[in-house]
């Protein structure tokens, strides 16, 4: 249990860096100009290799692995994983169709371990000190992906990751809405993090005690932020969003906003990256 007096910290991250050269620059400008502390890299993207570059110009930014398996490219080609992608190299678009095959189709278990691997050697490649791990639409909670990453952390120098859990109650105060999806969503993800949490507890793996932006789905705006800075929980805690110069602009200029800086500094919020954890 956190003390009610325990400093309030927040990682404010930005998920698919490598998207596209629009989300990168947003991206580093979010970090140069505004609250922005870490982003998840996409490796398979077709702008990964900028957003490599980026990072290493931007050190104080904490880079962590986006693990994708649906909705992307994959690192391996079709012949080594022909039950998780197409000839294009692209993951299944359909998030529980891929659940749902991930978890009752056995034969995909070595396949799935193959490419998380193989992600892990292309950020590996990139040079960037690994900040944290998590996976695009949080795959990375689903039990079979779970199992993976856990069974193989030492090897993957996995240590630090996202435990998605947007306290519902919460949420509700500070947006509205969109009442169905954001209730079917705490559900799952509250399911998936009680799972998951007493296993990292167990390794000692670092991760923070609630992640927001998972019920707000592409809507983190200014006012959302401002409101949820006044009511931030003691003890640390993430915040992710998808700013880009293009289709989530808001969410850019959210993050760069003076008085969204001026609120962290007020309610003396220390802005940190998962390896200050």
């Amino acid at each position: 249990m956190t003390s009610p007096r325990a400093p309030r910290r927040l990682i404010v991250n930005a998920d698919d860096f490598g998207r596209s050269e629009a989300v990168n620059e947003a991206v580093i400008r979010a970090h140069r100009e505004g609250i922005l502390t870490s982003a998840s890299l996409m490796v398979n993207e077709p702008a990964a290799r900028e957003a490599a570059a980026l990072a290493r110009e931007n050190p104080r930014l904490g880079v962590g692995l986006h693990l994708t398996l649906l909705l992307g490219r994959s690192a391996l080609p079709l012949e080594r994983i022909p039950g998780l992608v197409d000839a294009r190299q692209e993951f299944c678009a359909g998030p529980v169709r891929a659940g749902l095959r991930f978890f009752f189709q056995r034969s995909l278990f070595e396949q799935l371990r193959a490419e998380v691997h193989a992600q892990f050697d292309r950020f590996r490649a990139t040079g960037l000190p690994l900040d944290h791990v998590n996976g695009h639409l949080h795959l990375h909670l689903h039990p079979t992906i779970f199992r993976i990453l856990m069974s193989d952390a030492a090897q993957l120098g996995l240590g630090r990751l996202r435990l998605t859990f947007d306290p519902f109650w919460l949420n509700l105060r500070l947006a509205s809405g969109r009442l169905s999806y954001r209730l079917a969503h705490a559900v799952i993800f509250h399911l998936l993090a009680l799972r998951a949490r007493p296993v990292l507890r167990r390794r000692a793996f670092r991760h923070t005690r609630a992640v927001f932006g998972l019920l707000q789905n592409g809507r983190v705006n200014e006012a959302y932020l401002s409101r949820l800075l006044a009511r931030l929980p003691p003890g640390d805690s993430e915040l992710y969003s998808h700013p880009s110069l293009g289709e989530s602009r808001d969410e850019f200029e959210a993050l760069v906003s003076p008085s969204v800086r001026r609120l962290a500094g007020q309610f003396g919020i220390k802005l940190i990256r998962y390896q200050d954890l």
